[in-house]
């Protein structure tokens, strides 16, 4: 896999992975958290959730500036691995207010800000030498690949802790109980069916037969209180898979550039990034973010929005004043690109928010033997470990290769099935365990889209950088239209919250995987694609500052996440989804639109 790359993408690829798989535990169950421990509803959850998202991207801004600007970007990095380490040694202490809860939060943010996108601008570093430049776009895949590996393990480690946790207090889990303890603490839940409901599904996840005002009562508080103290662990878990990541990048980053190898292209009067600081740069920035703070305060009441929009007008303002003649075809391609970017992840982050709603809400709690393969850590390692050795089988010519496919396969395959006999007929699902398919599809079909673009690239139709994205945001279009097409019977989230339903009609899991499957696809042609069109049409002098750039259209994206969770208890489910399907369409259009502008840019 690292074979033609430089040994520095080894090391930007594991300690990525274990920042990851810290980072991934967490997002698989944040939102879970907010409403088990806080009793927020599906818009506030949204609310903090999209603005913790939105901090992770939009502080790598600031940390682009600062790597850009002192050239020190590996200890800026470094710096950042310590930080987030920090916040997750907050949010691990159970029992904290929201307040604290938030904080740790923002630690986590900043950290992540200056980890980012600079990790990411030395790994474009190493390819700015001309031995290994045309394997850019495959080395962003491969990295891209790290990122998916610690996340395909973390949905399961956050599970196994909480659940851990659980049996210790005598309970079981069940995703539904939390709100329905809420609502009945609350006062709530008055009438008899929801509350017999809510006894019933109390003594089926606890050891005692629960019945009674008083027993109800003491159960929904234990059961709240042992729910959000298992997910507390479970960041401590994302906090040690920080000091792993530390450990490997400390050891190993002598393979990684020491400072960026490219020399400042100069201006008439300033050169380097001294030009950055002038001072009318900064005031146009500035002028942008007030003004649009103020137009959506007064035309929306959302200030806070109007910020997190103004900041990125704010950045293409002060980019378009800072760069000089030569350098403005350039981040005018960015720029566009940036726009496109910023519907692809409000669309495409819903995976943790009104998607896991979903899972939660709306599939099924139970699957049968061969489903449950996919639902069990076990079971699916066992699964893939058979079909890659299917694959060595078929595809390899050499008898070494042949054969130990074929161990594998025979192995692997008896292994599978083992599990499978010795599962119930119905095993539990949890939500949680969904955010692993996404990570998972990327691992596995990384090598067979990079495969693809090889071929094509031999037969010379190869398509380029910014044609990959359209195609992304096409692919996402679909994803949402699975989404949609499996949401047309179900009953509105609106009904079930404002009548204390306790049961409702729910579908097979094969709706959501099939749209992370087709989300996947989609991602593997965007975001990757993106990274290294970023990289190799930056200006010189702003390599960081672009990483930075994309990461905060990634941000701006991530702040209308809340789009999803401040509709979701007011709308049909499906006119969800199909808001997410119009804005991928129309994002689509718009870039192909452009396409050869953008094409000139990338091969000058």
């Amino acid at each position: 896999m690292f074979k033609d790359h430089p040994k520095g993408l080894f090391v930007a690829f594991f300690a990525n992975m274990g920042e990851r798989f810290g980072f991934y535990t967490m997002m698989a169950i944040l939102v879970l958290f907010l409403q088990a421990k806080y009793n927020l509803s599906a818009e506030a959850a949204s609310g903090y959730y999209s603005w913790f998202y939105y901090a992770i991207y939009a502080l790598a801004l600031f940390g682009g500036v600062l790597a850009d600007s002192t050239s020190k970007y590996k200890l800026v990095i470094l710096f950042g691995i310590i930080i987030m380490f920090v916040g997750y040694g907050v949010i691990a202490i159970p029992g904290m207010p929201l307040h604290i809860t938030v904080v740790g939060l923002f630690v986590i943010a900043f950290g992540n800000g200056l980890f980012k996108g600079n990790l990411q601008a030395v790994v474009g570093q190493l390819y700015d030498d001309p031995k290994y430049s045309k394997f850019r776009d495959t080395a962003f895949m491969i990295f891209y690949m790290g990122i998916n590996v610690g996340a395909f393990f973390a949905p399961f480690a956050a599970n196994g802790i909480r659940n851990w946790f659980l049996r210790t207090q005598g309970f079981a889990h069940d995703g539904s109980l939390p709100a329905m303890c809420h609502a009945y603490l609350d006062g709530r839940m008055t009438d008899s069916a929801s509350i017999a409901s809510l006894e019933s599904l109390a003594s089926k996840v606890s050891s005692l037969t629960v019945t009674g005002a008083e027993a109800l009562k003491t159960f929904a508080a234990k059961y709240i209180a042992a729910f959000s103290k298992g997910y507390n662990y479970a960041f401590g878990l994302a906090a040690i898979a920080m000091v792993i990541s530390l450990l490997v990048y400390i050891i190993f980053n002598k393979h990684l550039p020491a400072k960026a190898k490219r020399v400042a292209e100069k201006s008439d009067k300033e050169t380097g990034y001294q030009q950055i600081a002038n001072l009318p740069s900064i005031v146009t920035g500035a002028v942008f973010i007030a003004i649009t703070a103020a137009v959506f305060h007064f035309a929306f009441n959302q200030f806070a929005l109007g910020m997190a929009l103004g900041l990125f007008f704010g950045f293409v303002a002060f980019i378009f004043k800072t760069s000089t003649h030569e350098e403005k075809p350039r981040v005018v391609a960015l720029v566009l690109v940036f726009f496109v970017v910023i519907f692809f992840w409000m669309s495409f982050h819903q995976n943790g928010l009104t998607q896991t709603f979903f899972a939660r809400d709306y599939t099924v709690k139970e699957v049968g033997p061969i489903n449950n393969i996919f639902f069990n850590l076990n079971s699916m390692l066992a699964f893939i470990g058979c079909i890659a050795g299917l694959f060595l089988l078929i595809t390899r010519k050499k008898i070494a290769q042949r054969t130990i496919g074929l161990a594998m396969f025979a192995g692997l395959g008896a292994l599978t099935y083992y599990f499978v006999s010795g599962y119930q007929a119905m095993n539990p699902i949890e939500p949680e365990i969904f955010q692993s398919f996404n990570p998972l599809f990327i691992v596995v079909l990384t090598f067979p889209v990079m495969g693809l673009f090889a071929w094509l690239r031999k037969k010379n139709i190869e398509p380029s950088t910014p044609r990959k994205i359209g195609i992304g945001m096409v692919i996402a279009g679909g994803g949402f239209i699975i989404m949609l097409v499996g949401s047309l019977q179900l009953v509105a989230p609106k009904l079930i919250a404002s009548a204390n339903m306790t049961e409702w009609g729910r579908v097979s899991p094969s709706w959501l995987i099939s749209s992370y499957l087709t989300l996947t696809i989609a991602e593997l042609f965007l975001s990757p694609m993106g990274l290294s069109f970023v990289s190799k049409v930056s200006p010189l002098r702003f390599q960081g500052l672009m990483q930075g750039g994309w990461l905060l259209a990634t941000a701006t994206g991530n702040k209308l996440l809340f789009v999803g969770g401040y509709f979701w208890d007011k709308i049909e489910l499906w006119q969800i989804w199909g808001i997410f399907v119009i804005c991928c369409l129309l994002s689509a259009a718009f870039i192909f639109s452009i396409m050869k502008r953008l094409e000139r840019t990338t091969k000058s």
